[in-house]
């Protein structure tokens, strides 16, 4: 596969936020009486508030409003056991050293998204895409076409690397590439995933000298 950059989302694919984002839910549907798994099964790879107007349809947008501020508050302080997922780091640095393009580009707020980026040790991006800069949230395309015309390339020419389903389908719909890490079989449209990988240690990166990269599987 060749591409011109990369658009990375963050938790799950370059951080390990999982244990985060199970404390923060639990709390919050402790609060609202609604059943942890039943929060677990929906909320992957969308953004709080999307998952938040979901669990409270019906009620008042200023209810809404408060119950998100609540959370992210919650999930922008607690960072404990964060980390970079294998390979994250590695990657990310022969990016930089390759004069190869990449963006984070997550469902994340604000808060969150810098506190965790901050928390796994990660380099800072070119372009840092977050949930306040699109009206509407992944599986729609708007926050990978952001990331893309923020980093002066096309759709077609950047790889999204994701890890939840309704990421895969975000970067399917924009047109761009997809490399889909730990995502999980049966996803909507995987099958039309450039690579599906255990791990980013798993890719191999090479730029060429008239700048295009290429992309393929470690043997």
């Amino acid at each position: 596969m060749q591409c011109k950059g990369f658009l990375f989302d963050l938790d799950g694919t370059l951080v390990d936020s999982l244990p985060v984002v199970e404390r923060s839910w639990r709390r919050w549907a402790d609060r609202h009486g609604i059943p942890h798994q039943e929060i677990f099964d929906f909320i992957h790879g969308k953004q709080a508030i999307t998952s938040i107007r979901h669990f409270l349809a019906g009620k008042p947008e200023a209810e809404i409003q408060r119950e998100f501020t609540w959370l992210e508050q919650i999930e922008s302080t607690d960072t404990e056991g964060i980390v970079a997922l294998p390979g994250a780091q590695a990657l990310l640095r022969h990016l930089n050293e390759a004069e190869i393009p990449w963006a984070i580009v997550t469902s994340g707020s604000i808060p969150v998204a810098h506190a965790r980026h901050k928390a796994a040790g990660l380099p800072t991006p070119e372009v840092f895409i977050t949930a306040e800069q699109v009206s509407r949230g992944k599986p729609e395309p708007d926050a990978f076409l952001l990331g893309a015309r923020q980093l002066g390339l096309a759709p077609e020419a950047c790889a999204v690397v994701e890890d939840a389903a309704a990421g895969v389908l975000a970067g399917l719909n924009a047109g761009c590439h997809v490399i889909a890490v730990n995502v999980p079989a049966g996803s909507p449209r995987l099958e039309e995933a450039d690579f599906v990988l255990d791990s980013l240690s798993a890719l191999s990166v090479v730029r060429l000298p008239d700048g295009n990269v290429t992309v393929s599987r470690k043997i």
